[in-house]
């Protein structure tokens, strides 16, 4: 293999990822003067955020103007059981409002209030109507918004492409290696810093809301270059996925359809959310004692409506009725708005979703009730960052989004993932920007590197014979699904942590037929193995915490510990190539932030606490 012969591409900053994350981190870059590049998986504007359907959290204070940072601030650590990185939570409370509004300025078209601010509604976990939305199609806007200013600030845009790996050159990043996804030929891409935006790896499940990209492209390379994966144990199932047709299983249905008020019923008709509120949330959240009674008494006037209890709650409470014999006809829950708000309201408010339901599962949705059930959904863990900059353990490499850990820490409260891409997307642009005006000389990585990686992915092309990628692919879903799910026990886990290990060999034998030219089936045997890094991982770290905290729950170990919320649990790359899994102890939080996370609500909207708290 001749180096010198592939193609070879150079910017400053090499952007993995063109979703909300990528284009906002792009965006920052070449605004600060930087040549950059952006690799997108596939075409542009196909990314995996207009799936996101509800809102963008941010206090903007529109619709309630006690609204604010603090208590934005709150429900996040709140939600995230006290185990987000507390310096991430402050600056996304913070610097969120400011990106929404930034948006707008680049032309962004929001849902309105009366008086012509942007309008907010209901989610789950947020105190007051919070998310910033365009109807139920928030996240296609987001997109549409980012590429419409984007396209113009001189960023390269290289799409179809696939990252393989990244580049070192003594511990620093120098690039990335990739192909082309039509003709299967290879590129180099040569830069002094690389951000990675990629998203989860959600693919690995049967039943999730995520789409084909989802394959832990990101976090695997990181960790195969030396960067720490952080609370990968905490995989969101969101409660509200399609059950029906099966063509469309794990579909998502936005949160909005219960922002906008609809409610969850069993198969006897009963609203049965009231029964699965915890009493200490209850007791935490209410507006007051009288309404947490109200709560726990399934009173149905209490304001905050318990199907906008956090989603791990929901989720859990939709597996306990299906288990239970109360579950709908298709093995969920049915999701009622019919007889909640009228025609015109649901197909004003949520036209994706009376779309959705008319076209795929031939419902609609002004006349009867949905079905629906849990689906994976997002990652909280990912690759672990500075806070500040979003640089990772790797000299260069920075990382942002849901492929970046830190933020949510053991749930992330709906919405919030919107405005996490636009915030650390700007805070990764800046940091990387940072970094390459500091580096002394440019980084070039050695050919050996290159022709590795290009083996590597041509090795599956020129056996002989070995395994059907899509029969591999199919197992790791099974056994994620059956042992890495919802609920886990200690010995599932062992038992699937056993399982990938089978699995592990006969990957490492998988043959794609044909040549690399369209070859799909070459495609998905590139993407089995980033799959099984993260899967081993998020199993591996679940095996580790023997408690039951937001999206993790053992139910060996059930309840809260808090000996473990001393601790955040980290993979790495071993020496030996193998992979390790260690507990480190997280530092303690600034006092002030402690104090608002912990305060009363009305002495926040009173202003006793945090008074002092410094503004960025």
């Amino acid at each position: 293999m001749n180096v010198a012969e592939i193609q070879t591409l150079e910017h400053d900053v090499l952007v993995i990822g063109a979703g909300g994350a990528g284009l906002r981190a792009a965006i920052e870059c070449s605004a600060q003067g930087l040549d950059t590049g952006v690799i997108s998986k596939s075409l542009l504007g196909k990314a995996h955020t207009v799936m996101a359907e509800g809102g963008m959290a941010a206090a903007l204070g529109n619709v309630n103007p006690k609204d604010n940072w603090k208590v934005h601030f709150r429900d996040t650590m709140r939600g995230g059981k006290f185990l987000n990185v507390w310096r991430m939570a402050e600056l996304h409370a913070k610097q969120a409002p400011a990106r929404v509004n930034e948006l707008e300025e680049w032309g962004a078209v929001f849902d309105r209030t009366k008086d012509g601010l942007i309008n907010q509604r209901n989610f789950g976990g947020h105190r007051y109507p919070r998310l910033a939305h365009v109807g139920d199609r928030t996240g296609l806007e987001l997109i549409r918004s980012l590429q419409d200013h984007g396209v113009h600030q001189g960023i390269a845009f290289h799409m179809e492409c696939t990252c393989l790996g990244l580049l070192l050159d003594g511990g620093r990043i120098a690039g990335a290696c990739a192909y082309w996804r039509d003709t299967g030929r290879f590129v180099i891409f040569r830069a002094k810093a690389v951000i990675m935006a990629t998203g989860g790896a959600g693919r690995a499940w049967r039943v999730t809301s995520n789409s084909w990209e989802y394959t832990g492209d990101g976090l695997a390379m990181a960790y195969d270059a030396g960067a720490e994966l952080m609370d990968v144990e905490f995989t969101q199932f969101h409660p509200t996925g399609m059950v029906w047709p099966p063509s469309v299983r794990g579909t998502l249905v936005t949160e909005g359809v219960r922002g906008e008020g609809g409610i969850l019923l069993n198969s006897e008709g009963k609203r049965f959310m009231f029964n699965y509120i915890p009493e200490r949330f209850a007791a935490e959240t209410a507006d007051t004692e009288a309404e947490a009674l109200d709560w726990l008494d399934g009173k149905e006037g209490a304001r905050r409506p318990p199907e906008l209890l956090t989603r791990d709650v929901v989720a859990r409470a939709i597996k306990a009725e299906v288990e239970a014999g109360r579950g709908s006809p298709k093995g969920g829950a049915f999701l009622d708005i019919a007889s909640r708000r009228d025609p015109d309201f649901i197909k004003r408010k949520l036209p994706s979703m009376y779309h959705q339901f008319k076209e795929l599962a031939e419902v609609d949705i002004t006349k009867e009730p949905m079905q629906v059930g849990p689906t994976l959904h997002y990652f909280m863990g990912g690759i672990r960052v500075d806070a500040e900059t979003q640089m990772t353990a790797v000299e260069g490499l920075f990382a942002c989004g849901e492929c970046a850990a830190g933020l949510h820490g053991a749930n992330r409260l709906g919405g919030n993932s919107l405005s996490d891409l636009i915030v650390f997307g700007k805070l990764a642009g800046s940091g990387a920007a940072a970094y390459i005006r500091s580096l002394a000389s440019s980084p070039q990585a050695d050919d050996a590197q290159i022709e590795g990686i290009f083996r590597s992915a041509t090795s599956v092309l020129n056996r002989e014979s070995g395994e059907n990628p899509y029969l591999l692919h199919e197992e790791l879903q099974d056994l994620m699904g059956k042992h890495v799910g919802i609920v886990r026990t200690g010995k599932e886990l062992e038992e699937g942590i056993e399982r990938l290990g089978a699995l592990k060999q006969r990957v490492a034998n998988v043959k794609a037929h044909g040549q690399s030219q369209y070859n799909p089936g070459w495609h998905e045997a590139l993407s089995l193995r980033p799959m099984l890094i993260v899967s081993e991982a998020v199993a591996r770290a679940a095996h580790m915490r023997e408690e039951s905290r937001g999206a993790h729950t053992r139910i060996d170990f059930e309840g809260e510990r808090d000996e473990w919320l001393k601790y955040n649990v980290l993979v790495k790359r071993g020496a030996d190539g193998e992979l390790t899994v260690t507990k480190v102890e997280r530092p303690e939080p600034p006092r002030h932030l402690a104090e608002i996370a912990r305060a009363k609500i009305e002495d926040l909207e009173a202003g006793k606490v945090g008074a002092d708290a410094p503004e960025d």
